[in-house]
């Protein structure tokens, strides 16, 4: 979870993934936050990228996710269809770069085999029960989405949906204006 230590900062979102019964869900909110100002409740915060197989969502400062997503999509280029080894070389990059170790976001990275999530510290976590998120609301929607699972008749974006919704009532950084992607 990041922390809001600078109240002049934008701050604020909630990234879920859940993968189930082989598909895979990736859901963002819309919330961007000033302090305690809302500056935008429709900001999209997931994306696809390469050929529309990946998609992506980011938490943290917008320009440092726009940043990673462009490095990103040139790793996938030099490693077509190795999305791991694509974000291991951009999380190398990541942490060595003098420019790119300053940026702050966190990054969560699906396609339909593998969800991953990437930090500035070099990690490169793959979830071991298909559940991952990261941003203000993410330990709320992570809690949810893990009781949810369990529930035979909830599809992953089902799950998502569920998720985020409690997520978006319990952090003030994460709005209901979500955004779901499924592969």
């Amino acid at each position: 979870m990041l922390e809001h230590k600078n109240p002049s900062q934008i701050y604020g979102t909630t990234i879920l993934c859940v993968r189930k019964n082989g598909k895979v869900a990736i859901a963002g909110d819309g919330q961007v936050s000033l302090g305690a100002t809302v500056l935008k409740s429709n900001a999209k915060k997931i994306r696809k990228l390469g050929d529309g197989s990946i998609i992506g969502g980011f938490a943290g400062a917008t320009a440092d996710a726009f940043t990673l997503f462009e490095r990103l999509e040139s790793k996938l280029e030099q490693y077509p269809n190795q999305l791991m080894r694509a974000c291991v070389e951009l999380a190398k990059d990541w942490r060595t770069d003098k420019y790119l170790r300053h940026l702050e976001a966190m990054m969560i990275v699906i396609d339909k085999n593998v969800s991953l999530v990437l930090t500035g510290n070099g990690d490169v976590i793959e979830p071991q029960d298909g559940i991952a998120a990261i941003g203000s609301g993410g330990n709320y929607a992570l809690s949810a989405a893990r009781a949810l699972v369990e529930i035979d008749s909830f599809s992953a974006e089902e799950i998502v949906k569920r998720s985020m919704k409690i997520a978006s009532e319990l952090c003030v950084y994460t709005n209901g204006n979500i955004l779901i992607e499924t592969l």
